[in-house]
């Protein structure tokens, strides 16, 4: 099974323009990023998808992979199916947010494990949560499972929702998870999803992986 990794990266946020090249300890986010991700010993390659050439230069300049992708892209999801189109040998492609400097090499790898079981199109990964701030805040993505560990839903709201229940006792009563920002994919079934419309459900949460 060969594995790519592609940190799909956009300079013109609406939230924080240029958020890729903001230094960190002497280093770009996004070397940073790129750099976590190649301690992963469970994959092939790792690229930078990016529509803009300053984040392109900079990837360059660390000696890094990069590939220029076309700018109308509406999700990083499509950005990586454009790459994994021009890098056809891999069977998994893994989608690393390129935001997160932090990510560590035993959660890419936890990811990719679950392409070890031959019926897996597509991933993600998803942590208890252990506070309230995190329980009630709508930027951080929830989920809720089903006994198989199969996502039903994604919501910024918090879900399920406890009846009869104080909010403060919420998290005594019940197993929460937020969503990890991390998705595997299938090589085939990543451009199949790609080819799908956004649906009612995704532009009412802003929430792609809906």
């Amino acid at each position: 099974m060969k594995v790519l990794g592609v940190i799909p990266a956009r300079y013109a946020s609406t939230r924080f323009p240029g958020k890729p090249l903001i230094q960190i300890n002497g280093k770009s986010m996004i070397e940073r990023v790129y750099m976590q991700a190649k301690k992963s010993d469970r994959l092939h390659d790792v690229i930078v998808a990016t529509d803009d050439q300053r984040i392109a230069d900079e990837v360059l300049s660390f000696g890094g992979l990069v590939q220029l992708t076309a700018t109308d892209h509406q999700s990083g999801t499509d950005r990586c199916a454009e790459v994994a189109r021009s890098l056809s040998s891999y069977d998994v492609i893994i989608n690393i947010q390129g935001d997160e400097p932090y990510i560590s090499p035993e959660q890419i790898n936890l990811l990719i494990s679950c392409f070890d079981l031959p019926e897996t199109k597509l991933a993600t990964l998803i942590k208890v949560i252990d506070s309230e701030e995190e329980l009630f805040n709508v930027n951080i993505p929830k989920v809720t499972i089903n006994t198989n560990g199969e996502a039903i839903y994604f919501s910024r709201q918090t879900i399920p929702f406890i009846r009869g229940k104080a909010q403060s006792e919420w998290l005594v009563q019940n197993k929460f998870f937020k969503h990890i920002g991390i998705y595997g994919y299938h090589a085939q079934t990543l451009q199949l999803i790609t080819q799908l419309m956004p649906s009612m459900l995704e532009y009412a949460e802003s929430l792609e992986q809906l």
